[in-house]
């Protein structure tokens, strides 16, 4: 099937799908979640095709952990669609009504936004997130998945259309583009006129060729550099939980600390004992020349590298974490306002004041009091998922829900009224 009938599929079934009732689309959800469950099998199947293939290609471990599929991710896909049957059906909502002088009555009402394109890379959990989202949230969606998971994402598509169709609703509501060339991609971020809104998830170059190239709207979900700040009152031991969960949990995430600035008015207290805990882990640090001092001979040598400029600003997605010490807090806002990617960032401290000032101060989508930045998430924040973390600020940014994936429009009932 060539771009131009996707399209056109794409966009006839989005007619079909904005004017389901919620009950209608919570009853497609269930199906697929049980579909999924019950097809475990062939998309783990799949999915094995998939990662015996990036090994023979050298895929490096971190990407392989982002495209594996087991058991327990399988549930959790299913378990997120089940989710968003129990959220709000953003659809039909009055956002605000006004009655005018006149008598015209203006009401500002959600709609879906139509076709929404995806495009991302080794994650296959992503097509049944992108699924439920659009379709909850009545719209249709075209995914553009990478070459390295085109069979996990074959399998799933096949899975959850036949429940869609099952449930007699136009299964042209989740249409995937199995060519995975360049070309093609190319294409696709041209397909003006069928494709209402792009989104791509993944990498920095990804998301960077998109938002250059692409003709149709694209909503930029960035990359994460993102800091944990020990600010000279934290408590070192709350500090060490959270960075170790914050950089150890799944490093190869978005939302993965890639940063640490520690104050220098601990730094010869706190600095060892968050070292000797991510070297537990075997995390390189990656240190200006200061943090370097105070841990030569506390770590394994090889472990302990002495950093650049560049690598503050970096995503390293792996075993790798760079570390700098800051002159107070004035000092640690300043640096990552500079080098973030303004996606998540957070602060341990004991002082209220220093609390919100860097609340108020440090320009990111989400930023955070003692907790970790692995919590930007939309499943975390409730949403059932999420289609990307937006690290722009129009029209959305954070975890993007099903409120961030509608459009409005206003209906205006008079009784006769003309303009004079």
């Amino acid at each position: 099937m060539d771009l131009i009938e996707i399209g056109k599929r794409a966009k006839t079934a989005s007619r079909d799908v904005a004017v389901l009732k919620a009950e209608e689309k919570n009853a497609v959800l269930r199906a697929c979640a049980d579909a999924l469950l019950i097809k475990k099998e062939a998309i783990i199947s799949a999915n094995e095709e998939d990662i015996r293939r990036g090994q023979a290609n050298g895929m490096p471990e971190n990407l392989q952990d982002r495209l594996m599929l087991n058991d327990d991710r399988i549930k959790a896909m299913a378990e997120g669609l089940l989710e968003m049957m129990e959220l709000p059906d953003p659809v039909g909502e009055v956002i605000s009504s006004v009655e005018r002088p006149n008598g015209l009555v203006i009401e500002k009402k959600r709609v879906p936004i139509g076709v929404l394109g995806i495009i991302y890379e080794a994650r296959p959990n992503v097509t049944t997130d992108a699924f439920g989202l659009c379709f909850k949230s009545g719209n249709a969606v075209v995914l553009k998945g990478g070459s390295d998971a085109i069979e996990s994402n074959k399998a799933i598509v096949s899975v959850l259309r036949a429940a869609i169709e099952k449930c007699g609703v136009n299964p042209d509501a989740l249409l995937l583009i199995e060519d995975t060339s360049r070309e093609t991609t190319r294409e696709f971020m041209r397909l003006n006129g069928y494709i209402d809104v792009l989104i791509p998830r993944g990498s920095a170059g990804l998301i960077k060729t998109v938002v250059e190239n692409s003709t149709v709207p694209v909503i930029e979900t960035g990359s994460g550099n993102c800091h944990v700040y020990v600010e000279r009152s934290a408590d070192i031991e709350i500090a060490k939980s959270i960075l170790v969960n914050a950089k150890t949990q799944r490093n190869s995430v978005c939302n993965a600390c890639e940063s640490l600035l520690v104050d220098r008015a601990i730094a010869d207290k706190a600095l060892p004992v968050l070292a000797e805990a991510l070297a537990e882990y075997d995390v390189e640090l990656r240190c200006d020349e200061e943090a370097y001092a105070i841990l030569d001979g506390k770590i394994p040598a090889d472990l302990l590298v002495m950093g650049t400029e560049e690598d503050w600003g970096t995503e390293f997605l792996s075993n790798i974490i760079s570390v700098n010490i800051v002159d107070g807090l004035d000092s640690a806002i300043n640096h990552i306002n500079k080098y973030n990617t303004g996606h998540s960032e957070t602060i341990v401290t004991n002082d209220a004041t220093s609390a919100e000032e860097f609340l108020n101060r440090v320009d990111a989508a989400c930023v955070y009091v003692n907790a970790s930045t692995r919590f930007t998430d939309g499943f975390e924040f409730g949403f059932g998922g999420e289609i990307g973390i937006s690290t722009q600020k129009l029209h959305a940014r954070g975890p993007m829900g099903l409120p961030e994936l509608t459009s409005y429009k206003y209906i205006v009932r008079g009784t006769g009224q003309t303009r004079g």
